[in-house]
């Protein structure tokens, strides 16, 4: 006698990988969008006050390229941000190698 296995209709099958593959999307993006907040009374921000998009933007930014969080991007830290490290020395106006977070805005608004 034979026992009949029961079949997955192709639909159910290409359902289940739809739907599987949305999920897994939508997790990424969201994971993408999400980031730690800056922290908290840390005294660096010495440009002034920015508000909109821009500036919360250029600070989250920062606070990313900013790896060793000192307060300051290096040569290789800007290397993350191309648009920043293609005229990194045109953005250092003190000279020291470095750029603080008020260069970088600067350099940001420009």
């Amino acid at each position: 006698m034979q026992t009949s296995q029961p079949r997955t209709s192709r639909f159910d099958t290409r359902s289940v990988l739809l739907f599987a593959a949305l999920t897994l999307g939508g997790m990424g993006a969201l994971q993408a969008q999400t980031s730690a907040p800056p922290p908290q009374g840390s005294g660096s921000f010495s440009s002034g006050p920015q508000t909109g998009p821009q500036a919360s933007a250029a600070s989250s930014a920062f606070d990313r390229a900013d790896t060793d969080k000192d307060g300051q991007l290096s040569m290789q830290e800007a290397a993350r941000l191309p648009a920043i490290s293609q005229r990194f020395k045109e953005f250092d106006t003190d000279g020291n190698g470095t750029l603080s977070r008020a260069e970088f805005e600067k350099a940001v608004q420009r």
